[in-house]
């Protein structure tokens, strides 16, 4: 009786980690190259009053077992890398990556950090950098003359300069893919990092290599269904009741049982 307490507790814990993820998910949906998080859940150990195989008689063994769950735990927590909505700006500054793979970016500390969030700027001397001033990795400068600045499909940058009746290449954006993006560390400001489980970073040629395309004067938006979160928090809320009742139920039958003993 005791078991099924612990295991409606359980229960409540994993629902309230299922709730806490999508609050985020949701509170992140206009962030720029958001990418949702799945909760991945996992049955808790088992407890064996007669295990499958065991010896039944001197001649036979019992097909199956005797087991009591001991509930639910959180086994892991996944971003889930699909192409987020596309929204024009005619920025040409911003970028979007349809396809795979992240911009570069340098970190203070010298360190490369990568991002879906293509919302870049021009600092005062004419570096592409993030909105909170880290340099797009390679280092890309724009001339202070510049007129017009293109960025084509596949990461060459040119820009229009005075009295040139073509353009001047000033760069080239290279893109990293991973093996499994999803062990990627996430960093906070859009950011994320490599770790062990993503391997190393593949750096390339936008349209090449499996490597997603470069689109100027596009965002790409959050991946985060609105609806389908809100129907997802729904179901939570009612795991969360069941298991609640679990315990509630539990907490009955051992007032029962108590009442009978006295």
């Amino acid at each position: 009786m005791i078991r099924s307490l612990y295991t409606g507790g359980a229960g409540m814990k994993a629902q309230q980690k299922n709730v806490d993820v999508t609050a985020n998910n949701l509170a992140n949906v206009n962030t720029n190259g958001f990418k949702k998080d799945l909760v991945n859940f996992e049955d808790l150990y088992y407890h064996y009053m007669k295990s499958p195989g065991a010896p039944s008689t001197e001649a036979t063994d019992h097909p199956t077992g005797i087991s009591v769950g001991m509930g639910v735990g959180t086994g892991s927590t996944a971003k889930v890398y699909t192409q987020g909505n596309m929204e024009t700006t005619e920025n040409p500054m911003d970028m979007a990556i349809k396809g795979d793979g992240f911009f570069q970016v340098l970190k203070p500390d010298g360190t490369t950090a990568y991002t879906r969030d293509g919302s870049f700027k021009v600092d005062g001397e004419g570096q592409i950098v993030t909105s909170e001033g880290n340099y797009l990795e390679p280092q890309i400068q724009i001339p202070e003359e510049a007129t017009e600045v293109t960025i084509r499909s596949d990461g060459t940058v040119s820009a229009d300069m005075p009295g040139q009746e073509e353009p001047e290449n000033v760069g080239q954006i290279e893109l990293a893919r991973f093996v499994n993006p999803a062990g990627l560390k996430a960093e906070g400001s859009n950011l994320f990092t490599e770790t062990p489980a993503s391997g190393d970073p593949f750096v390339g040629t936008a349209g090449r290599d499996g490597i997603g395309q470069i689109e100027q004067g596009t965002l790409e938006k959050s991946n985060v269904d609105v609806i389908e979160a809100l129907t997802d928090l729904i179901a939570q809320q009612r795991g969360y009741e069941f298991n609640h009742r679990t315990i509630r139920t539990s907490d009955r039958m051992l007032e029962r049982a108590t009442t009978l003993l006295q």
